[in-house]
């Protein structure tokens, strides 16, 4: 015997079998959630947020702390790069790579990949990130920062930048 119930945190599924009872949680996944959960409901109307927004935001708030060199993985970062070259190609939704969000009725929920500049302490910064990216969340959107999760995928070396601008640095002859 079988039964299952829907709860607004996910599905519980609870199943009777020769004398036992095994009840298990299914939390909902950050893929399945609605784009746009209630921020303010009043007597005079009720205000929406769509998760886009709330990604932005962290994504803004990550980039303006010092350290942190790009956002996302290496994949994303050359898909990025090649968007930006293309006229109208690097506005919009898809310009937030490295930032994923779960946003509730009241709370959210942030994951970041970073790239951090060498010589930054790796530990200082994600605290930097994460204090900004709460602040940034809970003051524009008046919603509960649960926690922010990041990963730091690479680290930038000064030699590396100087490749990545074309060299312009200074020649070593001339």
């Amino acid at each position: 015997m079988t039964q299952s119930s829907q709860a607004d945190s996910g599905s519980t599924s609870t199943r009777t079998q020769e004398g036992t009872t095994e009840t298990t949680s299914i939390p909902e996944a950050r893929t399945g959630a609605s784009p746009a959960r209630l921020a303010d409901d009043t007597s005079q109307g009720k205000t929406t947020i769509a998760a886009s927004v709330v990604q932005k935001i962290a994504g803004i708030a990550t980039r303006e702390v010092s350290g942190v060199y790009a956002m996302g993985g290496g994949v994303s970062r050359a898909f990025g790069a090649l968007r930006e070259r293309i006229p109208g190609g690097g506005s919009g939704t898809s310009n937030v790579s490295g930032v994923q969000v779960e946003v509730g009725e009241k709370q959210a929920a942030v994951d970041l990949d970073i790239v951090v500049e060498y010589g930054a302490s790796i530990v200082e910064l994600a605290r930097a990130v994460r204090r900004n990216v709460i602040q940034g969340v809970e003051r524009m959107c008046g919603l509960e920062v649960t926690e922010v999760n990041i990963a730091v995928n690479d680290i930038q070396l000064p030699s590396e930048e100087e490749a990545d601008t074309g060299g312009t640095g200074s020649s070593r002859v001339e």
